[in-house]
């Protein structure tokens, strides 16, 4: 029987095009949310399945999740839905997938991940841009030098923001300015910002709280990670975020690709860098989240908190149509 993954949050702007691929992979699925009339019109078009519920009460999550192999949850704030729905997994031993960037819920995923291993069931937050790129990345060029002891990471985001990272974002800002100093997240004192190329001379990019500080710290075991963001355009938008549209159309993704520059330091001060470029992470988000679960729902999967890198290898983001990496 081939197993199925339910989509929460798919009738939101990167959940239609999430369930599309999908639908497209060939996976079956059952679209799910809160809200009937979109998920309606949205499991017509891909006859799919749908459940509709919310996430307050933990005996009414349990019930829509019989019969699902894989959770991939996409609706943000992640801070809102992501606890109940991998708290459900974990009771039904499911597994649990993720698109956020907001770090408290990578951490949340860790501190649950010793009863997720118990359970059989597997957390991995971040199946899209950026943790996908950035944490393969960042394990390839830990391969390259000797005794890794610093990782810096630098996201360049282009194009405009969806109105729902837009929310996110400010989940991410609320987390506070971290870094990892000897395998341990705390308060980050330096907050000047970093300089990277990411292919037209150096750029001044912001300390910023991602969720790589976690992810990159159990797929490499680097003890000193720091991240940044260089913000071009409009990307961070002020005022009522409710009012801004869904996302950015094809037209302005198309125009905008995804670059992320990562340097590894070894212990004897060699360091190597590369530059990470994608299509548009909105665009790039579906593709890597898809193939991220179609490998799971095909058995490829461990217990507990988890990462790309770990659990699909090094290259997994290369296998992602329009990316490439260029050594500096």
């Amino acid at each position: 029987m081939m197993k199925t993954l339910l989509i929460y949050g798919a009738a939101g702007y990167t959940g239609r095009m999430i369930a599309a691929q999908a639908t497209i992979a060939g996976l079956s699925i059952i679209v799910a949310g809160r809200k009937e009339p979109p998920l309606a019109a949205l499991a017509e078009s891909l006859d799919a399945g749908m459940r509709v519920f919310s996430l307050e009460d933990k005996g009414e999550v349990i019930r829509h999740l019989e019969g699902v192999s894989v959770v991939l949850n996409c609706a943000g704030p992640f801070a809102g839905t992501a606890e109940s729905l991998m708290k459900a997994c974990i009771s039904q031993g499911i597994h649990y997938l993720d698109i956020t960037a907001e770090i408290n819920v990578y951490r949340l995923a860790e501190s649950l991940g010793d009863v997720a291993a118990r359970a059989g069931s597997m957390l991995m937050p971040g199946v899209g841009w950026d943790v996908v790129p950035t944490d393969c990345l960042a394990v390839r060029l830990a391969r390259q030098v000797h005794e890794p002891r610093r990782l810096r990471i630098a996201l360049q985001v282009a194009g405009s923001m969806s109105r729902g990272s837009a929310v996110s974002a400010g989940e991410i800002i609320g987390a506070g300015l971290l870094e990892r100093v000897n395998g341990t997240l705390m308060t980050k004192e330096n907050t000047q910002p970093g300089w990277f190329d990411f292919g037209e001379g150096p750029v001044a990019c912001a300390p910023l709280s991602f969720g790589d500080l976690v992810t990159a710290w159990h797929s490499t075991g680097i003890p000193d990670i720091e991240m940044f963001v260089h913000v071009t355009g409009d990307a961070f938008p002020e005022g009522d975020l409710s009012l801004l549209p869904d996302g950015p159309g094809q037209e302005e993704r198309d125009a905008s690709r995804a670059r992320a520059v990562a340097e590894v330091t070894g212990s004897d001060g060699n360091m190597q860098r590369a530059l990470i470029e994608t299509v548009n992470g909105y665009s790039y988000t579906p593709l890597a989240a898809v193939e991220a679960t179609r490998r799971v729902l095909s058995g490829d999967s461990l217990p507990g908190f988890q990462t790309p890198a770990i659990v699909f290898g090094a290259e997994f983001a290369l296998t992602i149509p329009g990316t490439s990496i260029q050594l500096s």
